[in-house]
């Protein structure tokens, strides 16, 4: 029986990012951004759909690249630049150069406000977003002025020092008679505190705003305890608004070489859940590595590459605690257990794939650690000497071609993780001299 036809989306992560359609030509048909990028595409592809993208669309769609994004600001700015560059058909929403808003704080001016502005320029203000979910951000400034958190002035009045407000306009102004402003057109405020609530603004956008998200969760519940339900989903919405926010964008200029850079690291992905036969695209890949001399100061090292790219944040170091002789698989097995234990109690994700380095000794090891801790992950195995892929259940290696992707992808991740043991052994090495010659 001929095997079922392979869907054009099932490389696609259950991760946030942007997808690239493409007819036969490799032309861009559309550019498209998605939270959840295997279940959106998927979505062109239902026959019960009749929307004008599943008939046109989709029947011209060969070949579908993404590349998977930290968060959905970046996702944003990435999808803008690349519809931007190619001006793909399917695109029409963005021809006309739409782009999502900015907060503005004009830092250029003696008495700065803030604002929600369509264009960054250079002016001399500060420019903070872009944000996609405009209208949250909108009500989380006007509950943020409301409580005074940051009174900035509100109005659109050019003034400054030299060139100060009339005072008939300032005698006019609710806002100054209410109170709600400080009034700095009025003198109510000194130039210098003023300045300093921008400043704190500024720093503000620029997410350092922990404790005030932990104030509003607080209050949010508060107002639940007490069944003032409006209020608590008010609450609810801003501290939604902040974590929208902090989203981190690791974005910096979309130039051609950057974009065949992320689209090459998502297909090298996409290659190796080929090559693996894995459910799922291996986005998230942690490799481990023991390093020892003759026993002594052993260690072990766990890296992490998401998206094809190493992910430092995540990198670990292990001092081996159980094992007092020479044994590499005993060795595994521990830092291979005390990584996912730890994982299991922090209700962290685990990754699409483990891989350690070594042959059926290390596989085996790590397979009896995770077996122990009853968790179901992908694991593999790569030898140096012949570059053999071992994989659980399967007796006989795997055996890539030295041009595909997939084994260049496992071996700069065995070689990471061995250079960051080898790094860790050395450290406790030297400080191991250092002792003895004190």
């Amino acid at each position: 029986m001929p095997a079922a036809p392979r869907k054009p989306f099932s490389h696609l992560p259950h991760a946030c990012g942007v997808y690239i359609m493409r007819d036969a030509a490799m032309s861009v048909l559309y550019v498209g951004k998605a939270n959840d990028l295997a279940k959106r595409v998927s979505q062109y592809f239902n026959p019960n759909k009749t929307d004008v993208k599943n008939q046109v669309l989709a029947p011209l769609v060969r070949k579908i690249d993404y590349l998977a994004c930290a968060s959905e600001r970046e996702a944003l700015v990435w999808e803008r630049r690349l519809i931007s560059r190619h001006q793909p058909f399917f695109n029409s929403m963005w021809k006309d150069d739409k782009s999502y808003p900015y907060v503005k704080l004009s830092l250029d001016e003696d008495f700065p406000r803030l604002s929600i502005v369509r264009k960054k320029l250079r002016d001399g203000g500060a420019y903070f977003g872009p944000y996609p979910h405009v209208s949250a951000v909108r009500s989380l400034l006007r509950a943020l002025w409301k409580r005074r958190i940051f009174p900035l002035r509100p109005c659109d009045w050019d003034f400054s020092r030299e060139k100060p407000l009339a005072e008939k306009r300032i005698k006019s102004c609710l806002y100054y008679h209410t109170r709600e402003c400080p009034a700095p057109c009025a003198g109510r405020i000194s130039q210098e505190a003023y300045r300093r609530i921008a400043v704190d603004a500024a720093l503000f956008f620029q997410g350092r705003f922990s404790r005030l998200t932990k104030r509003l969760a607080a209050e949010m519940r508060r107002a639940s305890r007490a069944l003032d339900y409006e209020d608590a989903a008010r609450l609810r919405d801003n501290v939604h608004a902040l974590e929208h926010m902090a989203e981190r964008v690791l974005y910096e200029k979309v130039s051609p070489g950057k974009v065949a850079e992320r689209l090459d690291a998502s297909r090298t992905v996409s290659d190796l859940q080929e090559a693996l036969a894995l459910k799922k695209p291996p986005l998230h890949v942690e490799c481990f590595d023991i390093s020892h001399l003759f026993g002594k100061e052993a260690v072990g090292s766990m890296v992490c590459f998401k998206a094809g790219e190493p992910h430092k944040a995540h990198y670990r170091r292990f001092r081996i605690k159980t094992v007092r002789q020479i044994d590499d698989f005993a060795a595994m097995a521990e830092v291979v257990a005390r990584r996912y234990r730890r994982l299991q109690a922090e209700g962290e994700a685990l990754p699409d794939l483990v891989v350690v380095d070594g042959g059926k000794g290390q596989l085996s090891a790590a397979l009896k650690a995770l077996k122990a801790l009853r968790v179901s992950v992908s694991l593999a195995a790569l030898a140096k000497r012949e570059e053999e892929i071992f994989v659980p259940e399967k007796p006989e290696a795997l055996l890539l071609g030295r041009e595909r992707p997939a084994l260049r992808l496992l071996q700069r991740i065995r070689d990471e993780a061995h250079r960051f043991a080898v790094a860790y052994h050395r450290l406790l090495r030297k400080k191991e001299l250092l002792n003895e010659t004190a």
